[in-house]
Order: structure tokens, then sequence, then C-alpha cells
């Protein structure tokens, strides 16, 4: 025989062998198959975690206040009429403006005060801040921080676009008292004592002038 036709036999049972080999290693196909769909042709998932939808649940508000509730509406209010006011930053900036006014208080400097208070709050203050004067009286304090900070209430005049925001602080701070000698009256420069207060900031909605005003105090 000749040597090319054993050649070619011999290719051929290697062949047959190997094809043999992989089917039963891959298995075989057999019957009818779907074809793959295309990925076009697949719904779809718009679902996006927790994005808000128009209409849906505004963490802004909801982190603060119960939804649903009269501070609720009052908040969604202010936003219709001033898309960017956010009430987490609202309560950040009350947070500064919390130490700013009460330090401002204890030393007696209240002309930095005037953008941040009412007329009646800035009266107040000043009216105490006179006494201590008049009787040689100076207050040293440290402020040490703001330990709670809770949004209480939320009030909106839609005709005025006047809102009130009530905000009730728990600080931290150290106070001393010392007469025209220089004694300690009142207090301990190692002691350091907390401060509650209620306090309600106003602002007219959509004006130019982004201050909240201190209108009224509490405890």
């Amino acid at each position: 025989m000749d040597s090319a036709v054993i050649q070619l036999l011999v290719l051929a049972g290697i062949a047959v062998f190997l094809i043999l080999r992989l089917r039963s290693v891959l298995g075989s196909r057999e019957g009818y198959e779907r074809p793959p769909e295309p990925l076009a042709d697949k719904p779809a998932d718009n679902r996006r975690g927790f994005d808000v939808i128009e209409g849906g649940v505004d963490h802004d508000i909801a982190d603060h206040v119960p939804p649903g509730s009269a501070a609720a509406q009052a908040l969604s209010a202010m936003k219709r009429v001033e898309s960017d006011f956010h009430v987490g930053e609202f309560l950040g900036g009350a947070r500064q403006a919390y130490e700013m006014i009460i330090m401002g208080f204890e030393r007696g400097e209240l002309d930095d005060l005037v953008p941040l208070l009412s007329r009646d709050v800035f009266e107040s203050f000043d009216e105490v801040v006179q006494l201590r004067e008049r009787e040689g009286l100076k207050v040293e304090a440290s402020f040490v921080g703001v330990r709670e900070l809770e949004l209480v209430d939320a009030a909106f005049d839609t005709e005025r676009s006047e809102a009130e925001l009530t905000v009730r602080f728990v600080a931290e701070l150290t106070s001393v008292v010392r007469n025209r000698e220089g004694e300690v009256v009142e207090g301990d420069p190692n002691t350091v004592k907390q401060q509650r207060d209620i306090w309600t900031f106003a602002r007219k909605m959509g004006s130019d002038n982004p201050n909240w005003r201190l209108v009224a105090t509490g405890e």
C-alpha cells in the first residue's frame, strides 16, 4: 500500500479518536435549542436603589420630622417656594449661629450679631448686657460644643412666605462671672455645664437675604 494512503488512514483514525474524546468531555447537543434572546429585547430594570422620585418621600424632611405632620407639610411648602432649601443645611447653619450668639451674648459683644437677631431678641440681650456692665460684672466663657440638636417644629405662612423653624439645643460650656475686683461670684472655670435652649428662627423664603434671624428663645 502506498505510504501516502497509509498516512491518510492514520490521520483519519486520529481525527475520529479526537472527536469521540471531545464528545465524552463536552457532551453533545441534541434536539431543539431555543436561540439566545438579543440583549436589546430584555426589559430594562429601572430601579435605582433609594432615589427619590417625584411624589415620593423627601428624606431631607422625613429624617427630621414625622412624615405627614404639620411640620413636614410646612417644610414641603418652604421647598416649593425655595427649591434649594435643605433642612440638613439649615440645621448645620443653626449650630454655628447658636455658638456665635451664645458667645457674643456671654462676652457682651452684640454688634456683630445684629444680622442674626430680631429687634426684640436683640433688645432683650442688650438689656442683660447693660445690667451686667452697670453692676461691674464680667463673664468669661468657653464653648465646648453642641451635644444635641433637634428640629422640634416648623411653620410656614404661605401668604407672606414667612418661615419659622424651632430648634432644641443641648450644649456644653464653661462660664464664670467675676466682679470688679476679679473675684468669682458665679460659676467654676473647671466645670463644664450643660445649657438647654429652644430657639425659633425666622426668614422670608425666596428673599435675597439668606440669613435666618433668631426671633424667640426659651428653655
